[in-house]
């Protein structure tokens, strides 16, 4: 049975919908809250919280197609891409999951009649593998599945007992692998050629079954839950009879695409390999918000980018070529993943400008490796020079790795890993921040938020963190976080600042300078007059005014975002944001400055919204049902399955928990106070609304006027007096220029009455005074014309500093070098200088030296004439 890449996805998701399973969309490769990971990397990850029980969801199956990259970090596939068949950097992992509902009878027969019915894959091509103390997965395989003993096999190792750490769920797995046949070497797992490629794992069934305690010991979870992962390009070169993954159709015709590019015949290189897998991770990463950079996850990106680019030049390509296979990948994945499609101009843009950075510095790289590498003895590349081509030409290590392996060569990983902590190290030292204090703050408490409609609320206190420790009571004085089972207090989130205000109690007021979430707990930071204590009653009060003032910058932050969008086009997206009562900040991607015209029309948009007095509409939707009827996700952002989702009229919908005005006319005034680029890929805009845009409007106005009248005109005309007064300034300063030459002419003149002979040579030396430095070079050209043979020597001085030049007419070089003579004079002003032969300048930084310098010149030249 033969099916393409996009058929097979299909009939996974549609095989478990069938039986159950709520498809989920893939979530971004940026892993939301989740610090433990550079990028996902597996289909369970944006699952996490539900098997941890952290997090409930409607539905208790599900079935995803989740987009993973293995290039960073714990899990890295990067130098292996292009020397294997199934290694990638960017790969699809299907999966289907159950969360406390079916277990392991049901998991094995789903992956077993998908293969075997779904797929028509031959069962004796089939064999599995369960974890050696497994009885009971052996049981299902070999008596309610009918697989032949002989094709179970018991392995004892980790790679079939799977945990999410050192404590926590855990459980044994259950794989299934498929025989390419006798005609590839290999041997069974946990055979001694299991290494090799004749049986290749296809799907993965982990059966979470235990919880495991610190002291090592097993305590069976309450509702055991399934998680499985089987990898898309694996299954689909069995049902399109090939062997390497790189012959699936998507990667045929990346490769095919590539090597028209390139110009490039053998389509058999490893390097458009190489280029077909990066093309898909680097793509992929730009549209879930990365952007290449020096740290992080932008620097696994440029990394990635630069060994594609690498690895074209290695083929032939002449000129930027990477950027222009999004087209390709597009046409390949766009129907499954449509941001891709939706992103595809700004993707090209980013990887054209960082292919085009680092191709200016590629061939110097790779001189200067050469060069080493030629003159290398051994088969060791030195991890200082591995380290050096990183840190001062920006070559990725993988690079040099490359490179040498080609050669037979191998790189001191140890040298190079060991300068790389040496600098980490440096940079530690000089970094002034440590970790988040908030990471040490945890409670197992819930707080419910009544602040969209109430001011206030009579709460109970909850819980009382001092040091990151619980406490009872507060004395005078103490500061700490208060958790409340019900408060009006808004939490910091999504850009929005938290709120400030007053829990009142009978025995005192704590005063809150600032509120967070700690779990899903509400906490208020601040410190008590008088005294408070758990299960104490108080008034919840935020500050009115100042939380207007946020939601008149918030709102505005959403009309922008959308005006963004229609102005500089889709790809912009939220790249991070600010909101205060003062002002709001903004950054988003976009790969070049807004020109004034784009930022007015920004303006101009937002503004009009603002005039058209949108009612603000909130309404609580389902997460698919929300993106569906076009309500933006914000980069970065963990949303739940029901969603807030904000309207404003029809110009902008998001998903959104934060506070709003009722009408975007509550606004009143919209103005940007600047757009600056941040970071590679990233613009930010600062800009203030209502009563505070009306005074920076009404400051300008002011300073307009004032201008307006200094310049004897009205603020209307200013641009044209303006432009009239520099006009006049550029003919004045064209006249006093000539006038100051004119003047130098003058005093020229009467210099050659000082003309001197040496030995049958003239020679002019001078001391000048009121001339400016920028007029001895005329002035010299002048005298040679004048004198027809000669030596001129200038020197004046302006302010601190001194101007020395020295002309030689061509007949006298022979004798006389200027930079010689310019150099031994400029010793005497605390100076150096030098140049040709027929003329020299130099400075010096002495001028009260110049006169003896100056009278020094005729006995230098006694002696060289």
């Amino acid at each position: 049975m033969s099916m393409t890449t996009a058929e097979i996805r299909g009939a996974f998701l549609d095989y478990f919908a069938k039986n159950g399973h709520q498809i989920v969309s893939s979530s971004s490769l940026v892993p939301n809250n989740d610090p433990t990971l550079l990028f996902t990397n597996a289909g369970m990850n944006q699952f996490k919280d539900v098997f941890l029980g952290a997090e409930k969801r409607n539905y208790v199956r599900a079935v995803s197609s989740q987009r993973c990259v293995r290039a960073g970090g714990k899990h890295n596939d990067l130098e292996n891409v292009g020397y294997t068949a199934r290694h990638h950097t960017f790969f699809e992992m299907l999966g289907n999951f159950s969360f406390g509902d079916y277990f392991k009878i049901d998991a094995i027969k789903f992956a077993w009649n998908f293969l075997t019915e779904e797929l028509k894959l031959p069962k004796e091509k089939l064999l599995v593998t369960v974890y050696a103390e497994d009885d009971e997965a052996f049981d299902i395989w070999a008596k309610e599945i009918g697989v032949p003993e002989d094709k179970i096999i018991r392995i004892a190792t980790s790679d079939n007992f799977w945990s999410m750490g050192d404590t926590g769920p855990c459980g044994p797995c259950s794989e299934i692998f498929y025989d390419h046949g006798e005609h590839i070497w290999g041997g069974p797992p946990g055979s001694p050629e299991e290494d090799g490629d004749r049986f290749i794992e296809i799907w993965n069934l982990v059966f979470m079954q235990f919880n495991r305690q610190s002291d090592g010991t097993m305590e069976p979870l309450p509702k055991p839950s399934i998680d499985t992962g089987m990898g898309l390009e694996r299954i689909s070169a069995i049902l399109q009879h090939v062997h390497s993954n790189y012959e699936i159709d998507i990667f045929t015709n990346l490769i095919s695409q590539t090597a028209q590019i390139i110009a490039c015949t053998d389509l058999e290189d490893k390097s458009l390999r190489v280029i077909a897998d990066h093309i898909r991770s680097c793509s992929f990463l730009i549209c879930d918000g990365v952007v290449p950079s020096n740290e992080g996850r932008g620097y696994v990106l440029r990394r990635i980018i630069r060994r594609a680019v690498r690895h074209g030049n290695k083929l032939g390509a002449k000129d930027v070529f990477f950027y222009r296979l999004v087209a390709a990948l597009v046409e390949q994945m766009g129907a499954a993943y449509p941001e891709l499609k939706a992103q595809q101009h700004f993707v090209e843009k980013v990887l054209k400008t960082e292919e085009e950075q680092f191709s200016r510095t590629l061939e110097r790289g790779m001189t200067i490796l050469n060069d080493e590498l030629s003159a290398l003895t051994g088969d060791v590349v030195p991890g200082a020079l591995v380290f050096k081509l990183y840190d001062t030409y920006g070559f990725p290590a993988d690079l040099t790795n490359d490179v040498a392996r080609e050669r037979g060569l191998r790189i001191d990983e140890e040298g190079f890993n060991a300068a790389m902590a040496e600098q980490r190290k440096r940079a530690q030292q000089a970094s002034q921040f440590d970790t988040d204090y908030n990471e040490q703050l945890k409670s197992d408490n819930i707080s419910k938020f009544d602040g969209y409609e109430l001011s206030s609320t009579r709460s109970t206190v909850l819980e009382i963190l001092v040091g990151g420790e619980s406490v009872s009571t507060l004395q005078e004085g103490q500061t700490a976080y208060v958790i409340l089972d019900q408060t009006p207090f808004y939490a910091e989130s999504g850009g929005q600042i938290g709120d400030t205000g007053t829990l009142q109690s009978a025995k005192g007021s704590f005063v809150v300078s600032d509120t967070i979430k700690i779990g899903q707990a509400i906490a208020h930071k601040g410190s008590v007059q008088g005294g408070l204590a758990v299960g104490e009653h108080v008034e919840a009060q935020y500050n009115v005014k100042r939380r207007e003032a946020v939601k008149l910058n918030h709102s505005a932050t959403h009309l922008m975002h959308a005006a963004l969008k229609t102005v500089l086009g889709t790809h912009v997206n939220q790249k991070g944001s600010l909101v205060t009562e003062e002002r709001l900040r903004f950054d988003f991607s976009h790969f070049e400055g807004m020109t004034k015209e784009q930022i007015s029309q920004v303006e101009a948009l937002v503004n009009e919204q603002i005039r058209a007095n949108h009612a603000l509409q909130t309404k609580l939707m389902n997460l698919d049902e929300a993106k569906a009827a076009g309500a933006m996700a914000l980069f970065g952002e963990k949303y739940d399955d029901d969603v807030r989702v904000v309207s404003m009229g029809e110009f902008s919908m998001e998903l959104c928990g934060g506070t709003h005005v009722m009408s975007t006319g509550d606004i009143g005034l919209f103005k940007i106070l600047s757009e600056s680029g941040i970071a590679a890929g990233v613009r930010r805009i600062e800009a203030v609304t209502g009563s505070a845009a009306l005074e920076l409007m009404q400051k300008q106005a002011n300073e307009l006027s004032g201008l307006a009248a200094m310049l004897k005109t009205e603020p209307t005309s200013l641009v044209s007096r303006i432009t009239q007064l520099l006009e006049q300034n550029k003919s004045f300063e064209k006249e006093l220029a000539k006038l100051k030459q004119q003047l130098a002419s003058s005093k020229g003149s009467d210099l050659l009455t000082n003309v001197a002979e040496i030995n049958g040579v003239k020679v002019l030396v001078a001391h000048l005074h009121e001339v400016e430095s920028k007029a001895l070079r005329g002035m010299v050209d002048e005298f040679k014309n004048q004198l027809g043979s000669a030596v001129i020597v200038l020197g004046v001085a302006e302010q601190s500093k001194v101007s020395l030049i020295v002309g030689v007419t061509q007949d006298l070089t022979s004798k006389v070098k200027a930079g010689e003579l310019v150099n031994y004079i400029a010793q005497q002003v605390g100076g150096k200088g030098g140049g040709r032969p027929d003329m020299a300048q130099a400075g010096g930084n002495q001028p009260e030296n110049l006169a003896n310098a100056i009278e020094s010149v005729k006995p230098w030249l006694i002696k060289v004439l």
